[in-house]
């Protein structure tokens, strides 16, 4: 089997789908493994490292899409490359299916694979495979290390011979990977730190990192779908969050957002009366802000001030931390390519649900139910 690792060439794009690392394991199972010249240099990754490996270096990049068999990447490449790949080839990664099918649509009918890694079941056996996970943990911390510097304010108490100085108070929305990795290094930073999550039963591993979880009855809504992702809320339902946030908004220095639903707008969790309820010098990070974003205020991409309070909205943390993030990332996919490898071998077993519920397209047509209305709608617009 021949697996091409590219270059990304999205802008601002700093990772890449295998490290060496990784590299090495699957060469050692017999596969073939190409590198574009240059693709992992951004993520501290040299041309030397994936050829001491045991990959082979090329810079003709169209030769190497006409070979690939197996092109894990982390976001969906060009249309023109795309072009170039033949039929049955399989590509692995941040496909966005969700959110526009239609840029996958001439690869689709030129009969090539695509398994998005958004789409992954989460269930126990699947998640050495969880990507968006792996990425929620780079955002959830850095986005504490940006807080940190921008307030104007230090996270833990001190006692000084000048008097005390006390914590800062972290407020965090969505109490999942990203938020929980927010929580756990806000707490080491040495912050007072309460978390709001719709799903009750996050109350648990909040409290276990030393945070003080808030708590709002939604009478037994559901909040998660079967795959574990969360739904989207009734307009009654989030108000009862947004009284509470606007509340504790009052008096944090920092909140750091973090709920998103797949493929749906982020819910609009912070009105403007919570933005003006904060303090001067109080900062919010936004980070559902490619998705729309948890503020009513947030600008995705930008960093605006509204009455002194800084509404900061990365649309991509995880490219700031290349190095580790494509560690994790690499080994995600490293996992996922067990479940359709064998002795070197693609082997698609299509009764494996980790496979089927990841799969976007095979055979030249769209096969994921989440994916196909979106495509029906879109191709009667």
């Amino acid at each position: 089997m021949r697996l091409v690792i590219l270059k990304e060439t999205a802008p601002g794009e700093t990772r890449v789908a295998l490290v060496p690392e990784t590299v090495k394991t699957l060469v050692a199972k017999g596969i073939t493994v190409q590198v574009e010249n240059g693709a992992g240099l951004s993520a501290g990754a040299t041309d030397e490292a994936y050829e001491q490996a045991g990959a082979t270096l090329s810079s003709n990049r169209a030769s190497l899409l006409a070979e690939a068999e197996v092109l894990p990447v982390v976001n969906t490449p060009p249309a023109a490359d795309l072009a170039l790949l033949s039929k049955g080839t399989v590509v692995i990664g941040f496909l966005k299916p969700l959110e526009d099918p239609k840029a996958l649509l001439p690869a689709v009918e030129q009969g090539v694979t695509f398994f998005s890694v958004e789409l992954v079941p989460r269930i126990s056996r699947a998640q050495a495979i969880d990507a968006l996970s792996s990425m929620g943990t780079v955002a959830g911390y850095k986005a504490v290390i940006l807080a940190a510097e921008r307030l104007p304010k230090m996270f833990p108490l001190l006692m000084t011979a000048a008097g005390t100085v006390p914590p800062a108070k972290v407020f965090v929305l969505g109490a999942g990977v990203a938020g929980l990795q927010a929580i756990a290094t806000a707490r080491r930073l040495g912050a007072m730190v309460e978390s709001y999550d719709v799903r009750a039963a996050a109350g648990e591993q909040v409290r276990s990192l030393g945070a003080k979880f808030l708590e709002v009855d939604l009478g037994g809504i559901e909040t998660e779908d079967k795959g574990g992702y969360a739904k989207e809320l009734s307009n009654e339902a989030l108000e009862r969050g947004r009284q509470l946030i606007t509340k504790t908004a009052a008096y944090s220095d920092v909140i750091i957002t973090t709920a998103q639903v797949p493929g749906r707008r982020a819910p609009l969790l912070i009105r403007r009366e919570a933005v003006e309820a904060m303090k001067p010098g109080a900062l919010i990070v936004d980070l559902a802000a490619a998705s729309g974003g948890n503020c009513e205020l947030t600008e995705p991409g930008k960093e605006v001030i509204v009455n002194g309070v800084t509404i900061y909205a990365p649309l991509n943390l995880a490219v700031t931390i290349p190095v580790h993030a494509s560690q994790l990332y690499s080994r995600n996919l490293a996992n996922f390519l067990q479940l359709i490898t064998k002795d070197g071998v693609l082997t698609l077993n299509w009764e494996d649900e980790v496979l089927t519920g990841s799969c976007v397209a095979r055979n030249g047509s769209f096969v994921h139910p989440r994916v196909l209305p979106l495509v029906n709608q879109q191709a009667q617009s």
